[in-house]
């Protein structure tokens, strides 16, 4: 089993596991857990890393320039081990770059950061993606943290809700059987910003916000403690659980599932963004916990 690397401030501590560089435990200044209990039921999964895609694609299939590659949901980083480049007490660095494995799946010369900083209460995650290509880089990237739900406060799941910052006015996006984006919108189950999380909302999958329009969410309960989670660089956002499962992952996307029936170039489909030989390109996330 990988060591966990941990890092701290007064107010928060937290541990990465260099095995996907993910986030597996964050935990206020009482130690009380913040993070899923990843219960083998439900997902054991805590917040893994969403590159070079986001969702699934179309039979698992990338097509980069007429050639296919195989490339499984929500692609590769996750699966695989990432080098610590800086570890300090409140700060840690988490490198993965091609290999020989990765170019089987995705034809491109790359460099993953991960850098997680803790101040205060608050938590910062800064990815950066360098294209050491000489050709642009098509690429997605996504988080997917899990939070505990019920948070570790004495308030039932039921008193669980999401505040968005701004108004959400669109339908959201529906996913069908297979694991792709219909053409059908959804209903927004919000009730002016607000999301009351309740378990049939998950039956049929994530609630997806394409686009979103907020640059943050507040979860929790009314009376307690609170996480306030900022994503200034992302479009989309994501809001999933398996029903009775004891987490909820609040997934900032620049990215998505294939549309149904897609056949395009990866480089031409929704969510896509391109990386210019040598260049890089950013996104954030910060948790914060709020008295």
């Amino acid at each position: 089993m990988t060591d966990l690397i941990e890092i701290a401030s007064s107010g928060l501590s937290a541990a990465i596991n260099p095995f996907g560089a993910e986030l597996t435990h964050l935990r206020d200044a009482d130690g009380r857990e913040l993070m899923t209990d990843a219960d083998p039921a439900f997902w054991t999964g805590h917040a893994p890393i969403l590159f070079p895609i986001v969702g699934r694609l179309n039979n698992d299939i990338l097509r980069i320039d007429s050639t296919d590659y195989p490339m499984k949901q929500h692609g590769f980083a996750r699966r695989m081990p990432f080098t610590v480049t800086v570890q300090e007490p409140d700060r840690a660095v988490f490198r993965l770059t091609d290999s020989e494995e990765t170019c089987a799946a995705y034809p491109f010369a790359f460099a993953l950061d991960l850098a997680f900083h803790i101040h205060g209460t608050t938590l910062d995650i800064e990815a950066r993606i360098e294209n050491r290509g000489a050709t642009a880089m098509p690429a997605s990237f996504g988080w997917h943290p899990a939070f505990a739900w019920p948070l570790p406060y004495g308030a039932v799941r039921e008193d669980h809700r999401i505040l968005f910052e701004t108004d959400e006015p669109d339908p959201l996006k529906q996913i069908v059987p297979g694991g792709l984006i219909g053409a059908t919108p959804r209903p927004s189950p919000l009730v002016g910003r607000t999301l009351h999380l309740r378990d049939d909302l998950f039956t049929n999958d994530a609630l997806i916000w394409d686009p979103v329009r907020s640059r943050h969410v507040i979860y929790g309960a009314p009376t307690g403690p609170q996480l306030d989670i900022a994503f200034p660089d992302t479009s989309k956002l994501g809001i999933w659980t398996r029903p009775g499962a004891h987490f909820i992952c609040i997934e900032p996307w620049h990215g998505i599932a294939d549309p149904a029936g897609y056949t395009g170039a990866f480089r031409d489909k929704p969510g896509v963004f391109e990386i210019a030989p040598g260049g890089t390109w950013k996104c954030a996330l910060d948790v914060t916990l709020r008295p």
